[in-house]
C-alpha cells in the first residue's frame, strides 16, 4: 500500500521518512515485492517476451455449429440453427452470426479439433487446464513474468468484467456474471498473482488506491504536492539503497490509473467498437439467464486493447449468457446467438483492426473459447446441452501462422477425428508465446508443480 504520510511522521536527517520510504520501495504495489521482480527481470530478459495475451472467455458454453464449425451437410438436428457464412479461406463457413470475423479468416486460426475435456462448468479444467498448482494460465504468467509491469506498476494479470466500461452496473454474483472465481484462486502460486478487477476486490484493489487524508485526497493540487515532494524528499535516500527499490519507487510515483480509463479514447475509436446499439438488454431480461447478458463488450475489448498497449501481460475479458439449454434458463430454440454470437463478431473484428492499425497485431495474442462446446444434436427444445468432447477455439495474432484451419471434426460435429488438442496445449501455446521456456527451466524458483508444465507441455501444432 502506497501511504503518503502528514506532519506526525519522525523523517530522517534529509527530510525523508525512513520507514515510510522502505515501504513503498520493498513493497511496491501492496505486497507484490516488486523490487525483486525489477532484479528478476534484470537477471533474465531474454526470458520475458514483450508479448501479451487477451483471452475472450464466452461463459456457459458457446455452440461449435453456431460459431466456427456450422456441418450446414448434417442432418437438421445436428447442423447449425443460423446457417453459414462464407469466410476469406476456400470451402470454409462459419456460422451465420460471424459474417465480420468471416471477412478476415485469413488472420484467424481455428482450431476445430479442441477439447476442453469438462462437461461442467469447471474453469479450473480448462482456464488452467487442471495443473497441480491449481493456478489458472494467467496466474502462471504472472508468477513466471512478474506481477507488475516494471514500467509503469500495472498489475499483470487483468479482468475485465462488463462493470468495468459502466458504472453503477450490477450482475448477479454466479459463474454466469464473468466472476470466473478461479481467477481470483491463484493456488499455490499466492494472492499478488491472481487477477486484478479495475471495479473492485482483492488485496490488489486495495493496494492500488492512494491514502491520503480526507482533506488531501479532496485537493488535486495538494495531491500533486505531496507526491513531489515526497519524491523529492526521498531523492537524497536513493543513496542508501539498490537500483530496483528507486525504481520500484518511479513505478509507484508515475501512476497506472489512465490505462483504465477508455474515456480517453478517440470518438471513431470509441463508435468502432461500440456494441451496445446491436441489441437492446431489456429485450432480453425476460429469457433466464439472459439477464445477465449485456451489450457492453465492445468496450471491455477496448480496455483490454488499452491494458495491453500499457504493457498488461494477460487480460481475460468475460462475456456471459453461453448456456444454450433453451431450459426455461436461456432464450428459446438458438436465438440467442442472433445477440451472443453478432456481439463476438462485431467486438472481436474491431479489435483485431485496431490492433493492426496500432502495429500490436504480431505482440498480442487473442484467444477466443469458452469452458465446453454444446450436444452436436439440438435438445428437445431446441438448445443444445453440455458438451466436452468438441470445443470452440480460435486464435488470432501474436506473430503466428494464420489463414488456417486445425484439425477437423466428424460429420456431426462432435468430436475430432484428427489429433484432439486440450487446454495444456493451450497453456503450453501461450506460455511459449509470452516466454523464451527453455531459459525459464534455468530458474531455481520454480514451484515444483509448475516444473512439469514447463518440460513436458506442447503448442497446439501448426500455429507456430
Amino acid at each position: 500500500m502506497l501511504t503518503l504520510r502528514g506532519p506526525g511522521s519522525r523523517p530522517l536527517c534529509d527530510g525523508s521518512s525512513r520507514r515510510d520510504f522502505l515501504r513503498i520501495g520493498a513493497l511496491g504495489l501492496g505486497a507484490l515485492a516488486l523490487p525483486n521482480f525489477l532484479a528478476v527481470k534484470a537477471a533474465a530478459p531474454q526470458a520475458v517476451r514483450d508479448k501479451s495475451v487477451v483471452m475472450l472467455f464466452l461463459q456457459g458454453g458457446p455452440p461449435q455449429h453456431e460459431t466456427f464449425d456450422p456441418h450446414m451437410d448434417a442432418a437438421e438436428e445436428y447442423r447449425s440453427t443460423t446457417g453459414e457464412v462464407q469466410t476469406k479461406l476456400p470451402g470454409i463457413t462459419f456460422g451465420g452470426t460471424f459474417p465480420k470475423m468471416a471477412k478476415i479468416a485469413d488472420r484467424l486460426a481455428i482450431v476445430r479439433s479442441y477439447q476442453s475435456r469438462n462437461g461442467g462448468h469447471n474453469y479450473e479444467k480448462v482456464l488452467g487446464a487442471d495443473n497441480n498448482a491449481k493456478a489458472t494460465i494467467s496466474a502462471i504468467a504472472s508468477f513466471l513474468g512478474g506481477a507488475t509491469n516494471a514500467v509503469n506498476g500495472i498489475p499483470s494479470n487483468v479482468l475485465v468484467l462488463p462493470e468495468a466500461v459502466k458504472d453503477g452496473l450490477k450482475l448477479k454474483a454466479n459463474f454466469e456474471t464473468g466472476s470466473l472465481p478461479t481467477l481470483t484462486q491463484p493456488g499455490i502460486l499466492g494472492a499478488q498473482h491472481e487477477a486484478f478487477n479495475p471495479v473492485g476486490g482483492a488485496a490488489l484493489k486495495q493496494a492500488m488506491e492512494l491514502r491520503m487524508s480526507t482533506e488531501e485526497f479532496e485537493d488535486r493540487k495538494k495531491l500533486l504536492a505531496a507526491f513531489d515532494d515526497l519524491r523529492r524528499k526521498a531523492e537524497p535516500s536513493f543513496a542508501r539503497v539498490d537500483k530496483f527499490q528507486q525504481q520500484a519507487f518511479e513505478v509507484i510515483a508515475r501512476g497506472i490509473g489512465e490505462a483504465f480509463d477508455v474515456s480517453h479514447e478517440a470518438e471513431k475509436t470509441l463508435a468502432k467498437y461500440d456494441t451496445s446499439g446491436l441489441f437492446k438488454v431489456e429485450d432480453w431480461r425476460k429469457y433466464g439467464n439472459m439477464d445477465r447478458t449485456t451489450n457492453l463488450l465492445g468496450k471491455q475489448m477496448l480496455l483490454a486493447r488499452r491494458l495491453v498497449e500499457n504493457g498488461v501481460g494477460f487480460v481475460t475479458v468475460s462475456d456471459c449468457g453461453w448456456d444454450l439449454h433453451a431450459d426455461g434458463a436461456s432464450a428459446k430454440g438458438m436465438i440467442a446467438m442472433d445477440v451472443l454470437g453478432r456481439q463476438v463478431d462485431h467486438a472481436v473484428s474491431a479489435f483485431l483492426e485496431d490492433l493492426k492499425d496500432r502495429g500490436l497485431e504480431d505482440r498480442v495474442l487473442l484467444v477466443v473459447t469458452g469452458e465446453m462446446g454444446r450436444t452436436p444434436k439440438i435438445n428437445k427444445n431446441g438448445g443444445r446441452d453440455h458438451w466436452g468432447d468438441l470445443t470452440p477455439l480460435v486464435i488470432a495474432g501474436g506473430g503466428m501462422k494464420m489463414g488456417q484451419v486445425i484439425g477437423k471434426s466428424d460429420t456431426q460435429g462432435g468430436r475430432p477425428t484428427t489429433e484432439p488438442h486440450t487446454p495444456a496445449n493451450l497453456l503450453a501455446t501461450i506460455l511459449h508465446f509470452l516466454f523464451d521456456v527453455p531459459q525459464l527451466r534455468l530458474r531455481t524458483d520454480l514451484p515444483r508443480d509448475l516444473k512439469p508444465l514447463l518440460e513436458n507441455g506442447e503448442p497446439i501444432r501448426g500455429l507456430v
